[in-house]
């Protein structure tokens, strides 16, 4: 995969200076802001980038609270190892399956967007894979998309369909479950579970086929800011802890 256009090189003893012009002007064109740092911005100046963008999202879940800072800022070590443990995945070196962040969530509660700085990229310094959904969203049917616009997760009420209009780009609310079952309901006309089932079949393929996938190599002090209503996410797998130093990524979500 090729890597992100890295649209701004800077100091991060400048910040804010034009480091946030620039990301703004990245994320408004195209969903992504990526700025190559000399160091990785001290805690204060990134939650003052994170509010610069909105509200950061606390981190509530048990499992994760050692790794927090702050309420908001997740330390992603790779410290886990290989797991199945869906609460320590983010921590694991596991490939992690293509999905919007908060899928399960209602709008409300879903981020917009996902900040990602890099403080130690570790010799298993996994890649995060960005897969943009207008080029899903173009190789998909017009009758796939009618059927997942009105598709949803059974089990998680007041979550959005699957697919939705935003302004004027096509938003996926979805993610990869692997071996999980994902039970849905469709309230779509003449929706069979054979045609939903298809359209949620040729999906995920064209999610992980996708034109335009990139592939974000780190590197110490790499700032990289996805807009979740216009690409999915992902991670490649990483060699397990026992052979490497510890990736360490610091993470803010933000709605």
């Amino acid at each position: 995969m090729a890597e992100p256009e890295v649209g701004l090189t800077a100091k991060s003893a400048d910040f804010p200076g034009e480091i946030l012009d620039g990301l703004d002007r990245d994320i408004r064109r195209r969903g992504l802001g990526v700025v190559r740092l000399d160091e990785p911005l001290s805690n204060d100046s990134f939650l003052k980038l994170g509010s610069s963008l909105g509200t950061a999202i606390p981190e509530t879940a048990p499992a994760v609270q050692p790794y927090v800072e702050d309420g908001v800022l997740l330390n992603l070590r790779a410290d886990a190892g290989i797991t199945r443990d869906v609460s320590l995945q983010p921590f694991a070196s596991n490939p992690l399956s293509l999905h919007s962040e908060g899928s399960g969530r209602s709008l409300a509660d879903q981020p917009r967007y996902i900040v990602l700085m890099c403080v130690e990229p570790g010799d298993n310094s996994a890649s995060t894979v960005l897969v943009p959904m207008a080029e899903v969203a173009s190789d998909t049917s017009d009758e796939d998309l009618r059927l997942l616009r009105a598709t949803r997760y059974a089990d998680a009420p007041g979550v959005p369909p699957v697919v939705r209009s935003q302004g004027d780009h096509t938003v996926f609310s979805f993610r990869d479950f692997q071996q999980d079952p994902l039970r849905w309901i469709c309230e779509a006309d003449g929706a069979t579970q054979h045609a939903v089932n298809g359209a949620l079949g040729r999906l995920l393929a064209r999610m992980y086929g996708a034109r335009g996938t990139s592939g974000v190599l780190w590197s110490r002090g790499l700032l990289v800011v996805i807009d979740n209503t216009r690409f999915f996410h992902g991670r490649m797998a990483g060699l397990p802890r026992a052979a490497a130093r510890t990736r360490h990524l610091k993470r803010l979500r933000i709605r």
